[in-house]
């Protein structure tokens, strides 16, 4: 059934324009409370998400301009109270709420900025106490970083000057609270880096921190861009903010944290008084020390001047004399018992090959013929031919003959 013509027909664009001008009049500004769901930060810098409670969700965006303004982290499950205006976008017909203002719930915006911040770096290794370097002994210069005109600065001189007077202090003059206070602290430690590196003028040491004051008032030292500078320092850092009751971000990325700037300064140098009282010390311990090693020593001489080799220093000698006389004579019999045995050896030997000589044999009436060409010795007929000559051997000579003929012994 279609409409009676007096009634009039609104278009989508129309219902929702006069929706939107409708929920715009009716809540320019309200406060409302519930858990973010389905969270997304947009690459052009607007937050997106839901917030629900047992009974319904609203659709909820934070603008860039508002977002920079954040002090903390959003995300899904955080619960916050936020304030805004509800928004009716034309094209998609649902309404949303435009935030200007959030709250984490039950917790304040800069205490879960902090604890953010904290678990942030924990992650970070900013924290470990492994990375973290050692204090020189007996620093040469050192440098503070906090304000000219603070207590602190006062009192960190003033002890400086009582332990360690000797010490080289720069005063690196920031400020400690307010706006650009973190800023001018991050840049003061990466300038005394800076110098350090160098290498014209060495820098053993930092003391960063500040005199007492309200929670606000220390926030500085809870920067991020302060603890990025402690941890990337190559001098050791001494943190000291306020009393010891407070406890910074700067503290616990330090390489050492002082409980005030006055304890600081008493970490930071050794006292004289106790140094000299050291030195004192070990001088009359080394006294002591060099009179019972000479008292000490000159009993051992005295023990040593009594024995037997020092009475009789010949004695030793006299013993070896006689050894070496012992061993001489063993060594002559030695020598005159291998020498008959030698020569008994070589007289037996020279009866054998006497008995062996072939002159023996000639003696006995028997001879030794040779060719004379060729010296070859004669042992058959068929050795020399008519006409050669041969020499024979005799015990007392030769005789040289000519082969008539050569005769077979069955000839």
């Amino acid at each position: 059934m279609l409409p009676a013509d007096n009634v009039k027909i609104l278009t989508i664009g129309e219902v929702t324009r006069a929706l939107k001008g409708l929920v715009e009049d009716a809540f320019p500004s309200l406060w409302v409370t519930g858990e973010i769901t389905s969270y997304k930060k947009h690459s052009s810098g607007h937050h997106y998400f839901t917030l629900k409670d047992a009974e319904a969700q609203l659709k909820a965006v934070i603008w860039r301009g508002t977002a920079g303004r954040l002090k903390f982290n959003l995300g899904d499950g955080m619960e916050v109270v936020a304030r805004g205006r509800l928004d009716i976008y034309g094209p998609h017909g649902d309404y949303k709420l435009i935030i200007e203002e959030v709250h984490p719930k039950g917790l304040g915006a800069q205490e879960l900025a902090l604890r953010q911040l904290k678990e942030k770096l924990l992650a970070l290794g900013y924290f470990d106490p492994v990375r973290k370097k050692a204090l020189p002994r007996l620093p040469c210069r050192l440098a503070v970083v906090t304000s000219p005109t603070g207590a602190a600065i006062r009192d960190i001189l003033k002890i400086l000057s009582r332990r360690w007077p000797s010490v080289d202090v720069w005063i690196c003059p920031v400020k400690v609270q307010g706006e650009g206070a973190e800023q001018e602290i991050a840049a003061a430690i990466r300038q005394l880096n800076a110098i350090h590196d160098g290498g014209k003028d060495c820098i053993d040491l930092v003391i960063v921190g500040r005199g007492g004051g309200a929670q606000e008032d220390l926030w500085a030292f809870n920067g991020q861009s302060v603890a990025q500078a402690i941890f990337a320092s190559r001098i050791p850092v001494i943190s000291a903010v306020g009393h010891e009751i407070d406890l910074t971000i700067a503290d616990l990325v330090a390489d050492r944290r002082a409980a005030t700037p006055s304890e600081a300064a008493e970490i930071a140098v050794p006292d004289r008084h106790e140094i000299l009282q050291g030195i004192q010390g070990a001088h009359n311990r080394l006294g002591e020390l060099l009179v019972r090693r000479l008292e000490r020593s000159r009993e051992l001489v005295q023990e040593l001047a009594g024995r037997r080799p020092f009475r009789y220093p010949l004695e030793r000698i006299h013993d070896f004399d006689q050894k070496l006389d012992g061993w001489f004579e063993r060594l002559e019999r030695a020598i005159v018992q291998r020498l008959t045995q030698v020569r008994q050896r070589f007289h037996a030997q020279t009866a054998q090959l006497e008995s062996l000589s072939p002159l023996n044999v000639l003696a006995r009436g028997y001879s030794l013929t040779r060719v004379e060409s060729d010296q070859t010795v004669v042992r058959s007929p068929e050795q020399v031919r008519p006409g050669d000559r041969i020499v024979t051997l005799l015990r007392d000579g030769s005789i040289v003959s000519r082969v008539e003929e050569p005769r077979e012994v069955n000839a």
